[in-house]
């Protein structure tokens, strides 16, 4: 008696080779259509503008509870100012208004300049101006409160006196030992000091020595 086969015939194999395939087939579907994890890289092409701050203002309130109101920004200090009496031989003669600290040929600038023909060289054009002075352009200055100051014998010496306190430019040249720039020198410091009290303080002016002052002890008054 043969014993009994337990493994299916032809027919029977091919159903279960069949069910294998598809458990196979359906555990790789499964395998392929389980959801993963994708990393991301994120590139920035073009930079964000970032907007500016916008500017701010100062706020006040107006005291009495009322809505703030911006605070005006100060002005600016005004530039101090001399005044000068330009007059003689140029276009516009008068008083002129410069800032501090201006120059001779400022004031000639602002007259309009001199006139054609006039010469400026016993003018010190460097010189800085003093408040309140007169500038006078030409060789015939004004004679204010003195005796003239006519030459004498072409000797360079004034005919008379000067006086300190009121003399020009052209006529404090006549006296003897004293130029342009000294004779600007004595003006200066009667315009800073409020004029000479007395003959003497002709010492106080610098580059006059004791030799030019006995020389022109004689020659000048206040």
């Amino acid at each position: 008696m043969e014993p009994t086969r337990w493994w299916p015939h032809s027919a029977g194999r091919g159903l279960v080779l069949v069910a294998v395939l598809a458990l196979v087939a359906a555990s790789g579907w499964w395998l392929v259509s389980r959801p993963r994890g994708v990393a991301v890289t994120v590139r920035h092409s073009t930079a964000v503008p970032v907007p500016s701050p916008a500017p701010t203002t100062s706020m006040s309130t107006d005291g009495f509870g009322g809505s703030p109101t911006p605070t005006p920004t100060p002005s600016a200090v005004p530039t101090a100012r001399v005044v000068i009496d330009v007059e003689g031989r140029v276009r516009r003669p008068g008083v002129v208004r410069l800032s501090a600290g201006s120059r001779v040929f400022d004031a000639l600038r602002a007259a309009g300049g001199v006139r054609p023909g006039t010469s400026t060289r016993r003018l010190n054009l460097a010189r800085v101006l003093v408040d309140g002075e007169q500038l006078w352009v030409g060789p015939n200055p004004p004679v204010q409160a003195g005796p003239p100051a006519a030459s004498s014998g072409g000797s360079g010496t004034a005919a008379g006196p000067v006086n300190l306190n009121t003399a020009t430019l052209d006529q404090l040249d006549t006296l003897p030992g004293i130029g342009p720039v000294l004779a600007q020198r004595i003006i200066d410091w009667r315009v800073a000091n409020g004029g000479f009290a007395s003959v003497d303080q002709l010492r106080d002016v610098s580059g006059i020595g004791d030799a030019t002052f006995a020389d022109l002890q004689s020659l000048v008054t206040v």
